[in-house]
């Protein structure tokens, strides 16, 4: 892979070694992120995801077995600068309130930058464009309480306080669950205008297929702590036996049109999102 800015590779990883509690989470994991690309890991609850994810900014480090490269730089390397890795990558977590601590949500999305050195104009600045960009307007929620903010609206904010340290390369662990469909495409959105204008790589956690259909260039997917396929979105995602074998399903739309081909109705290419389906199923019925 050229440029890349994830490479983990052969990666194990167990909690609690040598306990009554003892879990293993990471068997043999793999994945690879190319600087720019929208990536995505997906995989059944319990497949490692998370663990996995907090390998990329340094949460966790290699030691029980494997590889991880972030930037260049190997993270089990003792003179690793863990600050400097963790300005480039933004871990938005799975939960929002591990993630949020300020009584106002104006501070709690000014923490980043704060610990950044910048001066006052440009903390508010960086406060208000990360505000803006998640659907949080600035003067309305600047002076809220931060939970007694909405499910969906913690999200938002937790997103933001990322967002405001300007990451290199953002890792978003089911940031869009709780969100209404409005509220997830405005995110699909936004992680579309980082890639292509701020240069920003995103590696997308998610449960949700068609989100995943929708908005990711390459897919890797984790199964019992191991990879067992990796590949461009198209490729992987109209794969229905492996993905079952991983406990998870087709996209909405290539689920679609799986049973037309059980019924006769033969669709041309690998549509798996609603458009792509539509435009494919017009073709065949217009031949």
């Amino acid at each position: 892979m050229a440029d890349p800015a994830v490479v983990i590779e052969h990666l194990g990883h167990t909690y609690l070694p040598g306990t009554p509690l003892e879990s293993v989470a990471l068997r043999d994991a793999g994945l690879e992120v190319a600087r720019g690309e929208i990536a995505a890991l997906i995989g059944a609850s319990g497949a490692g995801k998370s663990t996995l994810a907090h390998f990329t900014n340094g949460l966790l480090r290699p030691g029980e077995a494997g590889r991880v490269v972030v930037f260049g730089q190997d993270t089990a390397s003792p003179s690793l600068d863990l600050g400097a890795l963790r300005r480039r990558v933004g871990l938005v977590f799975q939960y929002p309130h591990q993630q949020l601590f300020e009584r106002y949500v104006g501070d709690d999305v000014a923490y980043g930058p704060c610990q950044l050195g910048l001066d006052r104009k440009a903390v508010r600045e960086r406060v208000r464009w990360a505000m803006e960009a998640v659907g949080l307007p600035f003067q309305a929620f600047k002076d809220r309480q931060t939970f007694s903010l909405s499910g969906g609206e913690m999200r938002r904010a937790a997103l933001a306080g990322v967002l405001a340290i300007r990451p290199e390369l953002l890792v978003l662990d089911e940031a869009t669950t709780g969100l209404d469909p409005r509220g997830r495409g405005e995110v699909h959105t936004l992680l579309r205008r980082l890639r292509d204008e701020e240069g920003v790589t995103v590696l997308l956690i998610s449960n949700d297929m068609d989100e995943v259909a929708e908005v990711a260039e390459r897919v890797t997917v984790l199964h019992e702590g191991r990879t067992v396929l990796a590949g461009e979105v198209h490729e992987v995602l109209s794969q229905h036996d492996a993905l079952a074998g991983a406990g998870l399903t087709l996209p909405t739309a290539a689920e679609i049109v799986r049973a037309l081909a059980r019924e006769g109705v033969v669709v041309p290419g690998r549509p798996i999102t609603a458009c792509e389906a539509e435009e494919a199923l017009w073709l065949t019925l217009r031949s």
